[in-house]
């Protein structure tokens, strides 16, 4: 198993949170990982992206050129990252603030309304969560159980948080997964 993902952003969507998330919930289940982050200048409102590769043997670098998946939270990492994607790859689109799906037809498409769904749990700032989800529900990479135990850690004594941000989780798993049974039935 090796597999890169790139998430990418504004910064202050919580993109390198989602990153780290992923490459801890990794790492705790026996992946060798590797987290890169890169981000402007401007931080808050300007572009940042992570990497994170999960691996069952040594990675030998953590830049990726071909990833096998995208979370892409804005129209502008879609722009980017989309055909970077190695075909047969994964494209998670947050539909809340992306107006068009990705051009391409080799790679499973999962279009999720992140900000309308983090609402709903109870703060739109879980948009985050709300993908990284559809991501683990359709990749089936991590154990959902798994990056909510890294939450846990992540925000100790803040059960308001850990709560919220766990139902954001579920709920783009559940959607996630829906996407990967319609690919398992083609």
């Amino acid at each position: 198993m090796y597999n890169e993902i790139v998430m990418a952003g504004f910064g202050g969507q919580g993109v390198l949170l989602i990153g780290k998330l992923l490459a801890y919930a990794g790492m705790n289940g026996g992946s060798e990982v590797t987290w890169m982050p890169s981000y402007g200048p401007e931080m808050r409102g300007g572009t940042c992206n992570c990497t994170v590769v999960l691996s069952d043997r040594e990675i030998g670098s953590p830049i990726s050129k071909r990833p096998h998946a995208l979370i892409a939270l804005n129209l502008p990492s879609l722009d980017k990252f989309e055909d970077a994607v190695r075909p047969g790859g994964i494209i998670v689109v947050n539909t809340s603030l992306i107006n068009r799906l990705p051009k391409r037809t080799d790679v499973t498409v999962v279009p999720v309304p992140a900000n309308e769904i983090a609402v709903e749990v109870g703060s739109a700032k879980a948009a985050n969560m709300v993908a990284l989800g559809a991501f683990l529900g359709v990749s089936g990479l991590v154990d959902q159980q798994g990056v909510q135990g890294v939450l846990v850690e992540a925000f100790p004594n803040r059960q308001k948080l850990i709560a919220l941000n766990q139902e954001a989780l579920r709920r783009g798993f559940e959607i996630g997964q829906g996407h990967a049974a319609a690919v398992a039935v083609k």
